[in-house]
């Protein structure tokens, strides 16, 4: 049921989007050079990697490189657009295209890159990635600021990996453990209710 509800509403938003989608997409090769979508490996359902795909955000050269892999408020790297589309959640609408290729689910723990789930513990390891990814999940929810907290601290991806990464594996074992399909409907509705009110 939740892979039948996945397809029809990522069909249904692609089609209903997807005016927005190519708007947006016009306007990120206009505001820089580069490609409009950010390609980059996550880790899925089994460990499998594979490749999400966003809006790109980032100037090309820095948003490809092997370094930093989270970002901060005022982040040099990102662009003019890239910051209304961050902030508006905006460049995570190409991930429906991630959910009708069987990648992703509409709710579930976020992907994370390989990096940071080989610091997952074993146990927590095989259980958050025991289900398909999602594009929003209670974590997203709760660090929904997550740039603007990490650009507190002195050294933002050490703040990451110590406080930020361990709350998140826990909000994502909390939702594997927990997970129904009424469940997932609450997430997309305060998901939907949270980006309404940032707008």
């Amino acid at each position: 049921m939740k892979r039948l509800f996945d397809v029809l509403v990522a069909t249904a938003g692609l089609l209903v989007l997807g005016p927005l989608m190519l708007l947006l997409a016009l306007v990120v090769r206009l505001d820089s050079p580069g490609p409009a979508l950010f390609r980059q490996e996550r880790v899925g359902r089994g460990g499998r990697p594979f490749t999400v795909l966003k809006f790109r955000t980032m100037r090309v050269a820095e948003s490809v490189g092997e370094g930093r892999q989270i970002t901060v408020g005022g982040d040099p790297r990102i662009t003019r657009t890239g910051g209304l589309l961050r902030s508006s959640k905006l460049d995570e609408l190409p991930q429906l295209i991630n959910v009708l290729w069987g990648d992703m689910s509409l709710v579930g723990p976020r992907p994370e890159v390989p990096r940071y789930v080989a610091l997952y513990p074993a146990d927590a390891s095989a259980e958050v990635l025991s289900v398909r990814p999602g594009i929003t999940d209670e974590a997203s929810l709760e660090f929904r600021d997550e740039s603007a907290l990490l650009a507190r601290a002195a050294d933002p991806e050490r703040a990451y990996i110590e406080d930020v990464l361990p709350r998140k594996i826990a909000l994502y074992r909390q939702y594997v453990r927990s997970r129904s399909f009424v469940g997932d409907l609450r997430i997309l509705i305060r998901t939907v209710a949270v980006l309404l009110a940032r707008g």
